[in-house]
């Protein structure tokens, strides 16, 4: 008897606990996660309005616009006229089917974009019939509002999440729009702000009867923050102008901070053209141009052999290691013989007597080719000379990711011991193996703005601040290794004679006839090859034009690098574009004007063309 009733105790027990516990989570405190999976109840997302950005001056580049989504259930689908429906929004029937089917295989519960951005004229004419067919929404947010027609590279855009955004943060749902390049990507939480939800309580016809619990669990949407960026927009549109109708690259860097004044990819287009319906047209359109690549930052992903300018670091290195003295002279015939077989590197520095000075102004490769030999000759073990040579070249920031807070970048490459010693399991390699290295060519790649950062760190006479496009977020602080400073490995005592041969670049070297009036400029010429495949051929191109300075050499207020492809020899375009870009920020205009006029009417597209046309073709002419 007592069993009996014991076993009764414990089944009312037990259903009074679970009475309790549907009480207490459906009618006292329902928890997050029961409402969202509760398909009785509608989720309105309220999406905040992006935030602001500002060029460094307060300049607005980036505001906002209202736009439209027409949104989908695929569960409460009724019967419509698809046709009536398709010729409302201005679509096909084969659009229509592919949206809905894109819809039930992500979620046939929950809602998806079926349409973006519509216009307001088009709101304003479907808030009206729309109500005629069942299981469709339109959600209001906004879309970029872009204030320039400058910067798309540096700015990027927004685009619908994909599976991996979704599959990698859970706040996005499908249909959600993300930083895809740019600041929008690197900046994209700050941006972004924080959805609100309104919860819709329906009805057992699925009809909307009013908020859940009064709105008890609605949430208010939060802005996204205003960011003020680096960037220079004057300079950038005038950096922008001078590279029309070429490809490359030029960074601009401030050296006392390593903020970022300009960051040009060329071509690049109107970012404009990635907002509204039709985004993903002008999208493919821009993606499919395989010889301009407009979508590809040059400034920032564009590898290439650097050249004359990395002859700087070369006796910079040698002077650390005591293997030359800035008095010291060798005589250069024009060649610099080397290794058993007596190969000969040319040079065109005019020969003569050289000492440090004289070899930058005219960049003398014999000079560079003595510098490098002797540094690797140092040490008995060629690999480890290579190694201590590689950490001296790396601590500029080559070779390395530079840790800035943009969205892509590459390495590069610069070689060590272990590189040579796999490249050469068989051989002992030594410094006339690898030569090619001491006048930036052979295995050396770099980008254009790690030689921008190389540049403001000899500016400095030995440091530099991570280069950075962020100036202020509203709310909240910068990420405070923007302004650590970031020591070379080289002493301080060694950059004058080195800056003191490349202020002669401009008084009587390779770019003297580039000089800016009233502003003194430290700089350095250099000229890339350039190969590329043709029909599964290796083929020469018209080499780059690569050129780096800084000025005023006392007191730097900037630092540049310009790559110009297929361009020729570094003071031909290169060169003149720095120097009217220096003279652009120092001064505020330009007196340059002849120089201003050959580069805006300048255009190389018959060189970038030579590749495609199927006939012979002449280079660097």
């Amino acid at each position: 008897m007592i069993r009996k009733y014991l076993l009764l105790s414990i089944v009312v027990l037990t259903g009074f606990c679970f009475l309790g516990r549907l009480f207490y989570l459906q009618i006292i405190e329902p928890d997050s996660n029961s409402i969202e999976s509760d398909n009785a109840i509608r989720k309105v997302y309220k999406y905040p309005k992006r935030g602001h950005i500002y060029d460094r001056n307060g300049r607005l580049l980036v505001a906002n616009q209202p736009t439209y989504d027409i949104i989908v259930v695929p569960n409460e689908l009724g019967s419509i006229d698809t046709l009536l429906f398709c010729n409302l929004l201005n679509i096909k029937k084969e659009r229509f089917l592919k949206s809905i089917s894109r819809a039930e295989r992500y979620s046939k519960k929950l809602p998806s974009v079926f349409l973006t951005q519509i216009s307001k004229e088009d709101y304003a004419f479907l808030s009206e019939k729309l109500r005629k067919f069942k299981g469709f929404y339109i959600r209001k947010r906004s879309a970029r509002d872009y204030q320039t027609e400058i910067g798309a590279n540096v700015l990027g855009y927004i685009a619908e999440v994909n599976p991996d955004n979704l599959n990698k943060e859970t706040y996005y749902k499908f249909g959600d729009l993300i930083g895809k390049q740019g600041v929008e990507k690197s900046y994209e939480k700050a941006l972004r702000g924080v959805k609100g939800v309104n919860y819709i309580q329906k009805d057992i016809y699925n009809r909307d009867i009013g908020p859940y619990k009064n709105g008890k669990f609605d949430t208010l949407p939060i802005p996204g923050k205003d960011i003020k960026l680096t960037i220079d927009s004057d300079l950038q549109a005038y950096g922008e102008l001078l590279m029309k109708n070429k490809m490359g690259g030029i960074v601009a860097i401030e050296p006392s901070s390593g903020e970022l004044l300009s960051l040009v990819s060329a071509p690049s287009y109107n970012p404009a053209l990635l907002v509204g319906r039709e985004r993903s047209k002008n999208y493919m359109k821009l993606f499919n141009d395989s010889i301009h690549l407009p979508l590809f930052d040059k400034s920032l992903i564009r590898m290439h052999v650097p050249g004359s300018p990395f002859k700087t670091l070369v006796a910079l290195t040698a002077l650390h290691e005591k293997t030359i003295t800035e008095k010291e002279v060798i005589f250069c015939d024009n060649k610099y013989v080397y290794g058993r077989n007596r190969r000969i590197m040319k040079c065109h520095c005019g020969g003569g007597y050289r000492n440090l000075s004289s070899a930058i102004s005219n960049s003398c490769n014999s000079y560079f080719a003595m510098a490098f030999r002797k540094t690797i000759d140092k040490y008995k073990n060629a690999s480890e000379s290579m190694d201590i040579w590689s950490d001296h070249i790396k601590s500029f920031g080559l070779g390395e990711f530079l840790g800035n807070d943009l969205s892509v970048g590459k390495k590069g490459n610069i070689p060590d011991g272990e590189y040579y010693d796999k490249w050469y399991p068989d051989f002992k390699w030594g410094p006339t193996t690898i030569i090619s290295n001491a006048i930036g060519q052979g295995e050396i790649l770099v980008t254009p703005i790690q030689l921008a950062n190389m540049t403001a760190a000899i500016a400095n006479k030995g440091y530099y601040f991570t280069p950075h496009i962020i100036k202020s977020i509203q709310g909240e602080t910068i990420n405070n290794k923007f302004t650590a400073k970031i020591n070379t490995t080289i002493d301080s005592k060694y950059f004058d004679p080195v800056i003191e041969g490349m202020s002669k670049v401009y008084t009587n070297g390779t770019a003297s006839f580039l000089k800016i009036p009233g502003i003194s400029v430290c700089g350095k010429t250099g000229t890339a090859e350039n190969f590329t495949k043709i029909n599964g051929v290796k083929t020469q191109l018209t080499d780059h034009s690569i050129f780096i300075a800084f000025a005023p050499k006392e007191n730097p207020k900037i630092a540049i690098s310009v790559l110009v492809e297929n361009g020729y020899y570094g003071a031909r375009w290169a060169g003149r574009i720095a120097s009217l870009m220096i003279e652009k920020y120092l001064n505020g205009e330009v007196t340059l004007k002849n120089m201003e006029r050959l580069v805006l009417n300048k255009s190389l597209e018959s060189e970038y063309l030579k590749p495609y046309s199927n006939k012979p073709f002449k280079i660097n002419q």
